[in-house]
């Protein structure tokens, strides 16, 4: 019974903390070019969550050739930049990774 507490508790922080901010700017036009910075945001948490994933074993780097997410990851990128299609991007990066896998 403490554990739903806890989560209650929480989760009331945690939405006391952002209700009132996303009250206030939603009655507000942001900036021009606080809206270009936010359109940025998305990217970089993706880039900041995978990164580290993909370059790091347990903290140390990782450019070793049975590091088989290091080039799926660049195909992917290659590919999702000359595409834009998320499905193929998907797609050859983990077939990309299977073959890297297989042969290393």
């Amino acid at each position: 019974m403490s554990e739903f507490w806890l989560l209650l508790g929480m989760a009331l922080a945690t939405m006391a903390t952002r209700i009132p901010v996303l009250i206030t700017l939603s009655r507000r036009e942001l900036p021009a070019g606080v809206r270009r910075a936010l359109h940025y945001v998305p990217p970089a948490v993706l880039a900041a969550i995978i990164a580290p994933i993909v370059l790091l074993d347990e903290g140390a780097p990782n450019l070793a050739l049975d590091n088989a997410m290091l080039p799926a990851s660049l195909i992917a990128i290659l590919i999702s930049w000359r595409t834009k299609n998320l499905l193929l991007t998907i797609v050859v990066g983990m077939a990309a990774f299977l073959v890297w896998r297989t042969i290393f």
